[in-house]
């Protein structure tokens, strides 16, 4: 039976693509000093760990951890839930959901980021990934989550849109849409 693609918590039976997604990932530039993104970030942070079975580990639990909400973090970073979209033992890419919003958040980062590795783009994961994950922001009481992405981005435009993205207009370089968590059959 063929796998199918699915949102999981960040675990370490992924770890040979994962380590070959971000490679990926670095093939574009992700992780030099001036990417900000939650993958650059963590490429910076945490990619010497990542071959050795224990530090990934490690890093998954991290991972796990930035969700709970008496997780020490950073300020001005709010707690979030990453999940990961995978196919069997197959890394395709991830979503994280940011709990709550921050001044910051409200302008450019918005409630909800993914990235979909380069190797699998172009096959309709970012849009399943992010329709998968927008009842479990509703589980989290967001109603209507943000999403943002750079104006040039017509891919993740189209993304946001198929999933009922509503755009409220663009700041700087990035277009702000907000989207219903809810089922049509809840909302209001």
């Amino acid at each position: 039976m063929e796998a199918v693609p699915e949102l999981s918590l960040p675990t370490a039976r992924v770890q040979r693509s994962f380590r070959a997604a971000m490679a990926e990932f670095g093939g574009e530039g992700r992780g030099e000093p001036a990417d900000f993104s939650m993958i650059g970030k963590e490429i910076r942070g945490f990619a010497e760990r990542w071959s050795s079975p224990d530090g990934f580990a490690a890093y998954v639990d991290w991972l796990r951890a930035q969700a709970l909400e008496d997780t020490t973090r950073p300020d001005g970073i709010v707690p979030s839930t990453t999940l990961w979209w995978v196919e069997g033992e197959d890394y395709l890419g991830r979503i994280a959901i940011r709990h709550r919003l921050t001044a910051s958040l409200l302008e450019e980062g918005g409630h909800i980021g993914y990235d979909v590795r380069p190797s699998a783009r172009r096959r309709g994961h970012a849009t399943a990934m992010l329709r998968a994950a927008l009842p479990l922001a509703h589980g989290l009481n967001i109603e209507s989550a943000l999403v943002t992405c750079d104006a040039g981005n017509v891919a993740s435009r189209r993304v946001i849109e198929a999933n009922g993205g509503i755009l409220e207009d663009q700041r700087g370089a990035k277009l702000r849409f907000w989207l219903p968590t809810a089922p049509p059959a809840q909302r209001s």
